[in-house]
């Protein structure tokens, strides 16, 4: 039953498609590598399509660049170049409903044309192959943040795992991760600290001179999950300008939800197949989420709160959530709460770009 009447339903979806709603952290990259998908179209599969956006007043997406990490030389960067080739080339092919926004003021160009803003993260530090050159051409192309790390530890920062516990490699960053973090300042792209240790995000904290952001990440004091960060971390985010995107993946709310098969979890990462990781069917509930949400708004408040779903990147995600559709059920659940629209909107899409705007502002002071 949900925890909220149509009131706030009407409420939520006047809301969305009255603010810039952006969710800052969807894996659909894999699904347009398949040239037969048409992402225009409605869609029964997956979680993210252009239809069930404009359903949700969502006005943009950030497609995260990801690749199982492989050991041959090259072959990281190949794969992230494909990716990126492809955003590029589906955004030329229905620029009638879409922008290739690097910028805020891309984002609010799409939004008063009434069209969609794509914009790009990078997931996985070992996608640069220890290269600043590297990182310096996925910015050209488009990238606005870099996930540090992914599931397992790079040769320069400490990832905090996802379905298993990893001995530090590190301690956090090397002196060629500090490095990255100064690039990525310099640059201008957000410094994304979703999977990595506890270690490596005091680090970053430290060495960033710029806001950081974690664009899928939930709050530990609810479900004390590895890839949750703690009260304390949000705070520091908080406190240096920056935002936490929370997480919809039920695995990582629910403290409750049996855990994944880990041989089948693993390999579904490597594959990309991540339907493959399901085990037990288990339904989390809507309220699970909202208190992830309910816990971080109290915490630090609505300037450092936003929406970073991991959409068609999990295999199993809340009741009454089970698509990008389904988002204003998460802003009629906080209205029921009693939180006002005037708390909600700066959630939905302005905190992120206001860290945009500050990274860019830092990266002109560098």
């Amino acid at each position: 039953m949900k925890n909220f009447d149509i009131h706030h339903l009407d409420q939520a979806k006047e809301i969305h498609h009255r603010a810039i709603v952006i969710d800052t952290h969807v894996d659909t990259t894999q699904r347009l590598l398949d040239k037969s998908w048409d992402f225009s179209s409605r869609d029964a599969l997956g979680h993210v399509d252009i239809p069930r956006m404009r359903d949700a007043g969502v006005d943009g997406l950030f497609l995260a660049v990801w690749a199982p990490h492989c050991e041959t030389p090259g072959e990281n960067i190949e794969k992230a170049r494909a990716q990126l080739a492809r955003i590029h080339d589906i955004a030329e092919a229905i620029a009638d409903r879409i922008v290739l926004a690097r910028d805020t003021a891309a984002i609010k160009q799409a939004h008063n044309e009434d069209r969609i803003a794509m914009l790009i993260g990078i997931e996985g530090g070992y996608l640069i192959e220890d290269s600043i050159d590297i990182l310096r051409e996925y910015h050209e192309k488009g990238a606005a943040y870099l996930t540090l790390t992914h599931a397992a530890h790079t040769s320069w920062a400490d990832s905090a795992g996802v379905h298993e516990d990893l001995a530090p490699r590190h301690h956090g960053l090397t002196d060629f991760g500090k490095d990255v973090i100064r690039e990525l300042n310099r640059l201008g792209m957000m410094v994304d600290i979703s999977h990595v240790s506890d270690e490596t995000f005091w680090q970053t904290l430290d060495v960033s001179t710029a806001p950081i952001i974690a664009t899928h990440s939930s709050c530990r004091a609810v479900s004390p999950h590895r890839r949750n960060i703690s009260d304390d971390m949000i705070r520091a985010i908080a406190d240096k300008g920056g935002v936490v995107q929370i997480n919809f993946a039920s695995y990582f709310l629910d403290p409750n939800h049996p855990p994944l098969d880990a041989t089948k979890a693993t390999e579904a990462l490597r594959t990309g197949k991540l339907s493959e990781a399901s085990g037990t069917r288990y339904d989390t509930p809507l309220r699970v989420l909202i208190d992830h949400f309910d816990h971080a708004l109290r915490l630090v408040g609505p300037q450092h709160v936003g929406i970073g779903t991991d959409f068609d990147g999990v295999p199993a995600v809340p009741k009454d959530m089970e698509d990008i559709s389904m988002l204003p059920n998460l802003t009629a659940s906080l209205l029921a709460r009693g939180y006002s629209a005037e708390d909600l909107e700066p959630m939905l899409g302005a905190n992120v770009m206001r860290v945009m705007d500050a990274c860019a502002s830092d990266a002109d002071k560098t």
